[in-house]
Parts: C-alpha cells; structure tokens; sequence
C-alpha cells in the first residue's frame, strides 16, 4: 500500500505561522521584560556617570557570550537572549513556510522562500562581522 502525506491547506499553515510569531513575540517580550525588571531592582538607585563612555562588554558581543552571560543571571544577558529571539521569530517563521511549502509541493514558492531565507541569514550575519 502507499502511503498518502498529509498536505496542509493554506488555512492551516496560516494558523501554525501565527502561532510561532506570537510565541516568539510573546516569549521574547516576556525575557526583555524579566530581564529589565531585573536590571533596575539592581541598578535603578544608580547614577549615571557620562563621563566616562562604556560600551556593551565582550561578552555580549557574541552568541555564546550573550547565552553564558544569561545564565550566569545577568540582567544584561537575559535582555540580550529576549532581543536575539525576537531578531529569530520571522527567520523561524521563513523556515517554517520552506517546510509548509515543500509539503504542499509548491516548489516555485520553496525556491522564492529560500532565496528570503538566504537574504535573512546573510544580513543577519554579515551585520555581526
């Protein structure tokens, strides 16, 4: 017997899409919110010397410092992860619509969804270099 894939209609990968953009929305929302809040019950009380120019340390300067910095509960670390997820959210979201695409066999739109993806991730990492 042969086995007959389940295709998704329109409707329904418009619903899975919505989904994962509120989620990411929602959950990066969450993590600068938690991670502000935590910033200022530490350093509300401060004064500002500007002075003195300080810039973002090392650490947050790449992935594995930003996640390192987050787990070790730094204020700074937790806003930074919330910002990266939501820079990820629509890059999930065209990745999400390659899949949907190529379910529903429509390669001229997997091919348009992956050259957006390409444009995505090259401007995503050629503004880190």
């Amino acid at each position: 017997m042969r086995r007959v894939r389940a295709v998704w209609t329109d409707e329904q990968m418009e619903a899975i899409i919505s989904v994962l953009l509120r989620t990411g929305v929602t959950a990066a929302s969450l993590l600068v919110l938690a991670g502000g809040i935590y910033y200022l019950a530490r350093h509300g009380m401060e004064h500002p010397d500007y002075r003195v120019f300080r810039g973002e340390p090392i650490e947050l300067r790449s992935l594995p410092g930003i996640v390192g910095f987050a787990l070790g509960s730094h204020s700074r670390g937790i806003i930074e992860v919330g910002l990266l997820l939501l820079v990820m959210t629509p890059v999930a979201r065209v990745l999400f619509s390659v899949i949907g695409f190529a379910r529903q066999r429509d390669y001229l739109y997997v091919i348009v969804t992956l050259v957006v993806l390409a444009v995505l991730l090259h401007n995503l990492i050629a503004g880190v270099f």
